[in-house]
């Protein structure tokens, strides 16, 4: 198992295996002996001296902060090409998106439904102001006036006691890199489409997300960020049912403290 949070060593051998280098070809580069790197590979050279590390970095041309912080191993090859270019955008989930909305004439924003009917077509148009635009609105004063959001149906019972049919009423994410171990989250991806999951932030560690269902039989897994095109934090669920918003959150409160324990044991296995 690599070093918690400190992946300097796995990376140096990736990186070189990367460009089909020998150790001998890398060190020969780097005007260090074959010893030397070695050692920097395989992590008997705990701390490496400042020096060696920018020499390093610049010839991978990846800057030292990412090279101790994140798995590169676990990413693709165009956002190691960006990587190298500067852009951590991605990454980090900083990057500036326009998230196409909707408001009232007095400039208010409104909560788009996302029906079960049109969900298929959201990963296409979610950037589209058009798309957007064609979606029912609804005006609901009692949730915060400076914030996002916006409703998707839930599919399936993974997310039990959230009932399939409900609709979760989510904030927009614009900082992924903020988000909180363990958030309820809807997140929009290129290849799954609309998920609803708990969601534990690995993005600086290892460049993805870790899904959990609140659902025990549905298996947690692990998406790469590069995936994802939105994230909106979960607020509340409405159904066709009357419900009590108090209940509602109650019961999923329950459910996530009943799911700390397993998650724990999952992720000290990784």
């Amino acid at each position: 198992m690599k070093e918690q949070n400190n992946f300097w060593a796995h990376n140096l051998k990736f990186l070189r295996n990367r460009k089909k280098m020998t150790q001998d070809d890398l060190a020969a580069a780097l005007q260090f002996t074959r010893t030397k790197l070695k050692a920097l590979e395989t992590g008997a050279t705990r701390n490496p001296p400042l020096e060696d590390q920018v020499l390093i970095s610049d010839f991978f041309k990846v800057d030292i902060d990412t090279f101790v912080r994140l798995d590169l191993s676990q990413l693709g090859e165009l956002h190691l090409r960006e990587l190298e270019a500067g852009d951590m955008s991605y990454v980090t989930g900083k990057k500036m998106r326009v998230l196409a909305t909707t408001i009232t004439p007095d400039n208010k924003e409104q909560v788009e439904m996302v029906s079960h009917s049109v969900q298929a077509g959201y990963t296409a148009g979610y950037a589209d102001p058009d798309y957007i635009s064609s979606l029912p609105v609804f005006h609901m004063p009692q949730l915060p006036a400076d914030r996002k959001f916006r409703m998707f149906p839930v599919k399936g019972e993974s997310m039990l006691p959230v009932p399939e049919g409900a609709y979760v009423i989510v904030e927009y994410i614009q900082d992924w890199s903020t988000l909180k171990d363990g958030t309820p989250c809807v997140v929009i991806t290129k290849n799954e489409g609309i998920v609803f999951k708990i969601v534990y932030n690995r993005i600086q560690q290892h460049g993805q997300l870790h899904l959990v269902s609140l659902n025990p039989l549905f298996k947690p897994y692990d998406l790469p960020v590069s995936e994802v095109l939105e994230m909106w934090k979960y607020n509340s669920y409405w159904t066709n049912t009357e419900l009590s918003p108090q209940a509602d959150m109650e019961a999923i409160l329950q459910a996530l403290g009943k799911l700390d324990t397993k998650v724990d044991l999952l992720l000290r296995e990784e």
